[in-house]
């Protein structure tokens, strides 16, 4: 069953695309539904995150050779663009597209980390198996990528178990918080505001508090989630609609939240820093699409940084983990054989039901034949004779065309696959296919 992988990331594109091109979580479902109709998909799965948009999918038939392959990407290239309303050209220049064993190959790549901009990162793995959950519920996920999503996560497990690709904190989270030791000279002084209460927020949360920060404040649209960030580690909650007061205090902001509108404009911003008395601010928007308006940074007593932007901080600090992704890809390449071979056991059971199916319906009508001139009287023995001469005639036909077709034409693989597959020597293969 051919299996697409058709994406953009962080190597292929900015985060002005990457954002435009994000999709938004009340929406997946729908989404889903949308694609598997449009571009004709049997199965679909999309993961997006603020480093990357992949759609996982598989054609609802068989496609074999390279022009059918083309249609089909483009016909999911087109839902894509249509759906984002982008540019179909611009947004072509950034995609990849996988097939088969390569899809199967990245995918397990990106579950293990090995494809992130924060090379190890774990919360990739998580994000997939919310794409997974969010595709089956919708009901877009069937036998294939099931399979594949299995296997996949079964080697990023093994991955993260096996090697030391997970050790050292090395993350967007940890980055921020880095940078901005780089920043301020005792950062356990500095006070810092949160805007969001998610995973990314969490992390960012406790690298703050590893640095002994103690003035943090979480900004959500809901205290919900903001009040267990609170019990966890003291943090004080506020609502979204505090953060224009919140920001006369805050050294540090940083947000990461799922909004697909700013959610900080100049404005506020300039406002704010008026009363500071222009009071410097850093700033981390680890968000895409973005949370804070791109021209905040153009103001003289702002260090804004968007996540594209720390990826010179993650990079120096991923050595120690390079030897454990060379160990990581033996990993995964061990995974992507072991599926193929599982996938190609699959793809041999509707050949062997045919094959059975079709020696079925001649032995049934053979049978009939000889049980119709019992009917009549004719000799028993006689009748037995010719139903086993006509059977095994019309059994071996196909395999003697063939093999002598194959003889004809110098396929002398073809050949000793049928030798191996009938289990006959070199001296036998004439005698036992001879087509009487």
């Amino acid at each position: 069953m051919a299996t697409l992988l058709l994406g953009i990331n962080h190597n292929t594109a900015s985060i002005a695309i990457r954002e435009k091109v994000a999709f938004a979580p009340e929406l997946m479902q729908e989404a889903l539904m949308q694609a598997c109709s449009s571009a004709e998909l049997g199965e679909l799965a999309i993961l997006s995150t603020c480093n990357r948009t992949e759609l996982y999918c598989v054609p609802s038939h068989l496609s074999e050779s390279e022009t059918q392959r083309q249609a089909i990407e483009q016909a999911v290239l087109s839902w894509l663009a249509r759906y984002h309303q982008l540019d179909e050209q611009e947004l072509r220049s950034c995609v990849y597209a996988y097939w088969d064993e390569d899809a199967v190959r990245h995918v397990m790549k990106v579950a293990s980390g090995l494809d992130s901009m924060v090379l190890g990162e774990p919360q990739i793995l998580g994000q997939i198996k919310s794409a997974y959950a969010v595709a089956k519920e919708a009901g877009s996920v069937d036998s294939h990528l099931h399979r594949v999503f299995k296997d996949t996560f079964s080697v990023a497990k093994k991955v993260r178990t096996d090697t030391a690709i997970g050790e050292n904190p090395v993350s967007v989270a940890f980055a921020a918080v880095s940078l901005a030791q780089r920043i301020f000279e005792d950062l356990s002084k500095a006070s810092v505001l949160m805007i969001g209460a998610g995973r990314t927020i969490e992390l960012v949360v406790q690298h703050l508090k590893q640095a002994n920060v103690a003035k943090i404040v979480v900004a959500n649209r809901t205290l919900t989630n903001a009040l267990e960030l609170k019990e966890k580690y003291g943090v004080n909650e506020v609502l979204l609609s505090d953060i224009p007061e919140q920001l006369l205090n805050a050294d540090i902001v940083v947000s990461s939240t799922a909004s697909q509108l700013p959610i900080l404009g100049k404005g506020a911003v300039e406002k704010a820093l008026k009363i500071r008395k222009h009071r410097p601010i850093f700033m981390v928007d680890l968000a895409v699409p973005r949370d804070i308006e791109p021209e905040v940074g153009e103001l003289e007593d702002v260090y804004l940084y968007s996540v594209d932007d720390l990826k010179e901080v993650i990079d120096s600090n991923v050595q120690t983990r390079q030897s454990a992704a060379a160990e990581a890809e033996h990993i995964i390449e061990k995974g992507v054989q072991e599926f193929q071979q599982k996938q190609r056991s699959l793809d041999i059971v509707s050949s062997l039901k045919s094959f059975r199916e079709k020696a079925e319906s001649i032995r049934d009508s053979e049978l009939e034949k000889a049980l119709k001139l019992l009917e009549k009287g004719e000799d028993a023995e006689k009748v037995l004779q010719s139903m086993a001469r006509l059977l095994t005639n019309k059994l071996i036909h196909s395999p003697s065309v063939q093999m002598k077709k194959a003889s004809a034409e110098g396929r002398n693989e073809l050949v000793a696959l049928a030798q191996e597959l009938f289990e006959l020597d070199d001296g036998n293969t004439n005698s036992g296919l001879s087509d009487r």
